[in-house]
Protein backbone atom coordinates (compact mmCIF):
# COMPACT_ATOMS: atom_id res chain seq x y z
CA UNK A 1 0.00 0.00 0.00
CA UNK A 2 1.45 3.45 -0.83
CA UNK A 3 1.19 6.33 1.41
CA UNK A 4 0.83 9.81 0.27
CA UNK A 5 2.43 12.52 2.25
CA UNK A 6 0.41 15.68 3.33
CA UNK A 7 3.05 18.22 2.20
CA UNK A 8 0.91 20.56 0.02
CA UNK A 9 -0.74 22.52 3.38
CA UNK A 10 -0.24 26.00 2.11
CA UNK A 11 -2.11 24.99 -1.86
CA UNK A 12 -4.79 23.43 -0.62
CA UNK A 13 -8.65 24.28 -2.22
CA UNK A 14 -6.62 25.29 -5.63
CA UNK A 15 -8.45 23.93 -7.49
CA UNK A 16 -12.10 23.59 -6.57
CA UNK A 17 -14.54 25.86 -4.10
CA UNK A 18 -17.23 25.06 -2.02
CA UNK A 19 -19.86 26.23 -4.33
CA UNK A 20 -23.69 24.79 -4.18
CA UNK A 21 -25.30 22.52 -7.30
CA UNK A 22 -28.80 22.92 -8.28
CA UNK A 23 -30.60 19.87 -7.38
CA UNK A 24 -31.76 19.41 -10.46
CA UNK A 25 -28.89 17.63 -13.00
CA UNK A 26 -29.94 18.77 -17.03
CA UNK A 27 -28.20 16.12 -18.48
CA UNK A 28 -24.67 14.00 -18.29
CA UNK A 29 -22.12 15.59 -19.80
CA UNK A 30 -19.34 12.49 -19.59
CA UNK A 31 -18.71 9.55 -17.71
CA UNK A 32 -14.94 8.98 -16.19
CA UNK A 33 -14.91 5.28 -14.73
CA UNK A 34 -17.94 5.22 -13.23
CA UNK A 35 -18.27 8.87 -12.31
CA UNK A 36 -20.69 11.31 -13.54
CA UNK A 37 -19.68 14.41 -15.02
CA UNK A 38 -23.79 16.54 -15.50
CA UNK A 39 -23.93 19.36 -17.40
CA UNK A 40 -24.68 21.80 -14.21
CA UNK A 41 -21.61 20.60 -12.27
CA UNK A 42 -19.89 22.22 -15.71
CA UNK A 43 -21.89 25.33 -15.83
CA UNK A 44 -21.29 25.61 -12.16
CA UNK A 45 -17.43 25.08 -12.44
CA UNK A 46 -17.75 27.77 -15.09
CA UNK A 47 -19.78 30.37 -13.44
CA UNK A 48 -17.26 33.00 -12.67
CA UNK A 49 -15.27 32.46 -15.35
CA UNK A 50 -18.45 32.72 -17.74
CA UNK A 51 -19.36 36.25 -15.70
CA UNK A 52 -16.13 37.85 -16.74
CA UNK A 53 -16.75 36.71 -20.35
CA UNK A 54 -20.01 37.94 -20.44
CA UNK A 55 -18.61 41.47 -19.09
CA UNK A 56 -15.77 41.55 -21.55
CA UNK A 57 -17.26 41.08 -24.74
CA UNK A 58 -20.81 42.54 -24.31
CA UNK A 59 -21.56 43.79 -27.83
CA UNK A 60 -19.45 41.23 -29.31
CA UNK A 61 -21.80 38.15 -29.59
CA UNK A 62 -20.01 35.88 -32.24
CA UNK A 63 -16.78 36.37 -30.21
CA UNK A 64 -18.48 35.65 -26.74
CA UNK A 65 -20.20 32.40 -27.61
CA UNK A 66 -16.41 31.48 -29.36
CA UNK A 67 -14.87 32.41 -25.72
CA UNK A 68 -17.95 30.76 -23.83
CA UNK A 69 -17.72 27.26 -25.89
CA UNK A 70 -13.77 27.80 -25.31
CA UNK A 71 -14.32 27.95 -21.28
CA UNK A 72 -16.94 24.86 -20.80
CA UNK A 73 -14.51 23.20 -22.85
CA UNK A 74 -11.15 23.44 -20.28
CA UNK A 75 -13.53 23.22 -17.57
CA UNK A 76 -15.05 19.72 -18.61
CA UNK A 77 -11.56 18.87 -18.97
CA UNK A 78 -10.19 19.76 -15.83
CA UNK A 79 -13.34 18.15 -14.08
CA UNK A 80 -12.24 15.38 -15.46
CA UNK A 81 -8.88 15.20 -15.16
CA UNK A 82 -9.85 15.35 -11.68
CA UNK A 83 -11.55 12.29 -11.59
CA UNK A 84 -9.21 10.55 -13.35
CA UNK A 85 -6.79 11.63 -10.73
CA UNK A 86 -8.84 10.40 -8.22
CA UNK A 87 -10.09 7.25 -9.63
CA UNK A 88 -5.75 6.35 -9.76
CA UNK A 89 -5.83 7.61 -6.50
CA UNK A 90 -8.29 4.27 -5.38
CA UNK A 91 -6.74 1.83 -7.73
CA UNK A 92 -3.20 1.91 -7.45
CA UNK A 93 -3.19 1.44 -3.69
CA UNK A 94 -2.48 4.85 -2.67
CA UNK A 95 -3.26 5.67 0.91
CA UNK A 96 -4.31 8.81 2.84
CA UNK A 97 -5.20 8.81 6.67
CA UNK A 98 -8.41 10.61 7.61
CA UNK A 99 -6.41 12.08 10.34
CA UNK A 100 -4.44 13.77 8.07
CA UNK A 101 -7.58 15.40 5.92
CA UNK A 102 -9.21 16.19 9.40
CA UNK A 103 -6.21 18.84 10.58
CA UNK A 104 -5.84 19.96 7.30
CA UNK A 105 -9.32 20.70 7.06
CA UNK A 106 -9.11 22.16 10.61
CA UNK A 107 -5.90 24.21 9.62
CA UNK A 108 -8.11 25.61 6.84
CA UNK A 109 -11.04 26.37 8.66
CA UNK A 110 -8.67 28.47 11.17
CA UNK A 111 -6.25 30.03 8.55
CA UNK A 112 -9.60 30.84 5.99
CA UNK A 113 -12.23 31.89 9.22
CA UNK A 114 -10.09 32.64 11.82
CA UNK A 115 -10.57 30.01 13.88
CA UNK A 116 -14.47 30.67 13.84
CA UNK A 117 -15.98 28.05 12.99
CA UNK A 118 -19.48 28.62 13.79
CA UNK A 119 -18.85 31.20 10.44
CA UNK A 120 -17.92 29.06 8.65
CA UNK A 121 -20.80 26.67 9.01
CA UNK A 122 -22.95 29.41 8.20
CA UNK A 123 -21.35 29.94 5.16
CA UNK A 124 -21.70 26.73 4.25
CA UNK A 125 -25.37 27.14 5.40
CA UNK A 126 -25.98 29.77 2.89
CA UNK A 127 -24.66 27.83 0.13
CA UNK A 128 -26.90 24.95 1.14
CA UNK A 129 -24.00 23.19 1.51
CA UNK A 130 -23.51 20.50 4.39
CA UNK A 131 -20.32 20.06 7.14
CA UNK A 132 -20.15 16.44 5.26
CA UNK A 133 -19.91 17.56 1.93
CA UNK A 134 -17.87 20.38 2.69
CA UNK A 135 -15.03 17.92 4.20
CA UNK A 136 -15.40 15.65 1.43
CA UNK A 137 -14.49 18.08 -1.74
CA UNK A 138 -11.87 19.70 0.74
CA UNK A 139 -10.57 15.58 1.15
CA UNK A 140 -10.79 14.62 -2.91
CA UNK A 141 -9.25 18.25 -3.67
CA UNK A 142 -6.32 17.47 -1.16
CA UNK A 143 -5.88 14.27 -2.28
CA UNK A 144 -5.65 15.69 -6.17
CA UNK A 145 -3.07 17.83 -4.77
CA UNK A 146 -1.14 15.79 -3.18
CA UNK A 147 -1.16 13.54 -6.45
CA UNK A 148 -0.10 16.12 -8.73
CA UNK A 149 2.71 16.59 -6.49
CA UNK A 150 3.98 12.92 -6.86
CA UNK A 151 3.51 12.51 -10.15
CA UNK A 152 4.81 16.12 -11.42
CA UNK A 153 6.31 18.49 -9.26
CA UNK A 154 8.38 16.15 -7.44
CA UNK A 155 9.84 15.18 -10.62
CA UNK A 156 10.42 18.44 -12.27
CA UNK A 157 14.79 19.77 -12.12
CA UNK A 158 15.72 22.66 -14.09
CA UNK A 159 18.94 22.53 -14.37
CA UNK A 160 21.27 25.71 -15.00
CA UNK A 161 22.16 24.68 -18.61
CA UNK A 162 18.60 24.24 -19.58
CA UNK A 163 18.27 28.05 -17.75
CA UNK A 164 21.57 29.40 -20.09
CA UNK A 165 19.97 27.84 -22.84
CA UNK A 166 16.35 29.53 -22.87
CA UNK A 167 18.24 32.67 -21.73
CA UNK A 168 20.29 32.81 -25.04
CA UNK A 169 17.41 31.94 -27.44
CA UNK A 170 15.02 34.37 -26.36
CA UNK A 171 17.41 37.30 -25.84
CA UNK A 172 15.17 39.93 -27.55
CA UNK A 173 12.33 39.27 -24.04
CA UNK A 174 15.19 40.44 -21.75
CA UNK A 175 16.15 43.61 -23.50
CA UNK A 176 15.38 46.89 -21.91
CA UNK A 177 15.19 50.88 -22.97
CA UNK A 178 16.87 53.59 -21.88
CA UNK A 179 15.70 54.26 -18.43
CA UNK A 180 15.58 56.69 -15.58
CA UNK A 181 15.37 56.17 -11.85
CA UNK A 182 14.07 59.66 -10.19
CA UNK A 183 11.78 61.61 -7.73
CA UNK A 184 8.96 63.46 -8.86
CA UNK A 185 6.58 66.12 -7.00
CA UNK A 186 3.30 66.93 -8.78
CA UNK A 187 1.13 69.30 -8.25
CA UNK A 188 -2.16 68.88 -10.34
CA UNK A 189 -4.09 71.32 -12.50
CA UNK A 190 -7.97 71.19 -12.74
CA UNK A 191 -9.88 73.31 -15.12
CA UNK A 192 -11.13 75.58 -12.41
CA UNK A 193 -8.00 75.78 -10.67
CA UNK A 194 -5.96 79.15 -10.22
CA UNK A 195 -3.14 77.97 -12.42
CA UNK A 196 -1.30 81.07 -11.34
CA UNK A 197 -1.37 80.07 -7.76
CA UNK A 198 0.16 76.40 -8.52
CA UNK A 199 2.56 77.61 -10.71
CA UNK A 200 3.63 80.32 -7.72
CA UNK A 201 3.94 77.14 -5.41
CA UNK A 202 6.10 75.21 -7.59
CA UNK A 203 8.10 78.09 -7.58
CA UNK A 204 8.34 78.49 -3.99
CA UNK A 205 8.72 74.61 -3.54
CA UNK A 206 11.94 74.91 -6.17
CA UNK A 207 13.45 77.62 -4.23
CA UNK A 208 13.07 75.98 -0.98
CA UNK A 209 15.07 72.94 -3.04
CA UNK A 210 17.33 75.03 -4.13
CA UNK A 211 18.32 76.59 -0.73
CA UNK A 212 18.63 72.96 0.55
CA UNK A 213 15.22 71.47 1.32
CA UNK A 214 15.67 68.09 0.64
CA UNK A 215 13.67 66.74 -2.28
CA UNK A 216 12.26 63.94 -1.06
CA UNK A 217 10.79 65.90 2.17
CA UNK A 218 9.34 68.50 -0.28
CA UNK A 219 7.26 65.78 -2.12
CA UNK A 220 6.54 64.28 1.05
CA UNK A 221 4.88 67.33 2.01
CA UNK A 222 3.59 68.83 -1.11
CA UNK A 223 3.22 66.37 -4.27
CA UNK A 224 -0.10 65.14 -5.36
CA UNK A 225 1.25 62.29 -7.16
CA UNK A 226 1.24 58.35 -6.47
CA UNK A 227 4.37 58.39 -5.09
CA UNK A 228 4.10 61.27 -2.53
CA UNK A 229 4.28 58.95 0.53
CA UNK A 230 7.33 57.06 -0.67
CA UNK A 231 9.10 61.05 -0.77
CA UNK A 232 8.20 61.11 -4.50
CA UNK A 233 10.42 57.84 -4.98
CA UNK A 234 9.86 55.67 -8.65
CA UNK A 235 11.41 52.87 -9.82
CA UNK A 236 13.34 52.32 -13.09
CA UNK A 237 10.97 54.02 -15.44
CA UNK A 238 11.31 53.32 -19.23
CA UNK A 239 11.47 56.20 -21.49
CA UNK A 240 8.27 55.12 -23.11
CA UNK A 241 6.53 55.04 -19.91
CA UNK A 242 7.13 59.00 -18.78
CA UNK A 243 5.03 61.14 -21.05
CA UNK A 244 7.29 63.32 -24.07
CA UNK A 245 7.36 66.59 -21.78
CA UNK A 246 8.70 64.56 -18.75
CA UNK A 247 11.16 62.26 -20.51
CA UNK A 248 13.02 64.87 -22.48
CA UNK A 249 13.52 66.74 -19.32
CA UNK A 250 14.24 63.64 -17.40
CA UNK A 251 16.81 62.51 -19.82
CA UNK A 252 18.60 65.54 -20.16
CA UNK A 253 19.75 65.63 -16.88
CA UNK A 254 22.80 64.27 -15.37
CA UNK A 255 22.33 61.81 -12.20
CA UNK A 256 22.04 63.90 -9.58
CA UNK A 257 20.23 66.92 -11.44
CA UNK A 258 16.83 68.15 -10.28
CA UNK A 259 14.74 69.65 -13.20
CA UNK A 260 13.19 73.23 -13.37
CA UNK A 261 9.47 73.35 -12.91
CA UNK A 262 7.42 71.60 -15.96
CA UNK A 263 4.40 72.84 -16.98
CA UNK A 264 1.69 70.43 -18.66
CA UNK A 265 -2.00 71.00 -19.26
CA UNK A 266 -2.99 69.08 -16.58
CA UNK A 267 -0.10 69.48 -13.78
CA UNK A 268 3.37 71.01 -12.85
CA UNK A 269 5.95 68.59 -12.19
CA UNK A 270 9.28 68.76 -10.37
CA UNK A 271 11.75 66.09 -11.09
CA UNK A 272 15.67 65.26 -9.73
CA UNK A 273 17.42 62.32 -11.24
CA UNK A 274 18.89 59.82 -8.61
CA UNK A 275 20.07 57.18 -11.41
CA UNK A 276 20.18 56.28 -14.79
CA UNK A 277 21.61 53.45 -17.64
CA UNK A 278 21.29 52.76 -20.87
CA UNK A 279 19.35 50.41 -23.29
CA UNK A 280 20.73 46.85 -22.60
CA UNK A 281 19.78 43.12 -22.20
CA UNK A 282 19.34 41.82 -18.81
CA UNK A 283 22.26 40.16 -17.53
CA UNK A 284 21.33 36.50 -16.65
CA UNK A 285 21.66 36.24 -13.08
CA UNK A 286 18.99 38.99 -12.75
CA UNK A 287 16.63 36.95 -14.83
CA UNK A 288 17.71 33.35 -13.20
CA UNK A 289 14.91 33.27 -11.43
CA UNK A 290 12.47 34.27 -13.74
CA UNK A 291 13.45 31.80 -16.42
CA UNK A 292 13.36 28.82 -14.05
CA UNK A 293 9.88 29.73 -13.49
CA UNK A 294 8.75 29.86 -16.50
CA UNK A 295 10.93 26.65 -17.45
CA UNK A 296 9.21 25.06 -14.14
CA UNK A 297 5.64 26.15 -15.35
CA UNK A 298 5.75 24.59 -18.79
CA UNK A 299 7.67 21.32 -17.65
CA UNK A 300 4.91 20.85 -15.25
CA UNK A 301 2.66 21.41 -17.97
CA UNK A 302 4.22 18.53 -20.22
CA UNK A 303 4.19 16.62 -17.41
CA UNK A 304 0.80 16.78 -16.15
CA UNK A 305 -0.70 16.50 -20.13
CA UNK A 306 1.65 12.84 -20.16
CA UNK A 307 -0.01 11.80 -16.82
CA UNK A 308 -3.35 12.78 -17.66
CA UNK A 309 -2.82 10.88 -21.30
CA UNK A 310 -1.66 7.83 -19.61
CA UNK A 311 -4.55 7.85 -16.87
CA UNK A 312 -6.95 8.22 -19.85
CA UNK A 313 -5.91 5.46 -21.75
CA UNK A 314 -6.07 2.66 -18.82
CA UNK A 315 -9.70 4.49 -17.72
CA UNK A 316 -12.84 4.57 -19.66
CA UNK A 317 -14.32 7.67 -20.90
CA UNK A 318 -17.22 8.60 -22.51
CA UNK A 319 -18.54 12.22 -23.52
CA UNK A 320 -22.23 13.44 -24.68
CA UNK A 321 -22.48 16.10 -26.87
CA UNK A 322 -25.30 19.02 -26.13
Amino acid sequence: MKFLCAILAGTILTAVSFTAQASVVNGIDAIVHDSVITFQQVNDASERMVRQLRDEYAGRPDEMQKQLTTAFRETLNELQDRRLILHEFETAGYNMPESIIDEQFENYIKEKYHGDRVAFIKTLQEQGITLEKARRDYRETFIVDQMRYKNISSAIIISPHKIETYYVDHQNDFKEEDQVKLRMIVLTNSPNADVAQIRKLADEILSKINGGASFGEMAAIYSQGSQARQQGQWDWVDKSVLRKELADVAFSLKVGEKSGVIETPDAFYLMLVEDKREARVKPLPEMRDSIEKILLAQERTRLQQAWMEKLRKKTFIREFPY
